[in-house]
């Protein structure tokens, strides 16, 4: 087997593993966070 086709056996294999999470998915997580951050007030520090 040479280099090249053990490497591309590898990333597929790899990316058939891979659970990926669209951003549509995200959506409650994400807006639940952007809340949070928004409730918070930022701390600025200048130099």
């Amino acid at each position: 087997m040479s280099k090249q086709s053990r490497f591309i056996k590898s990333v597929i294999s790899t990316a058939k593993m891979a659970e990926v999470e669209l951003p549509w998915t995200r959506g409650p997580r994400r807006a639940e966070a952007m809340a949070r951050r928004n409730g918070q007030t930022a701390l600025r520090k200048s130099a």
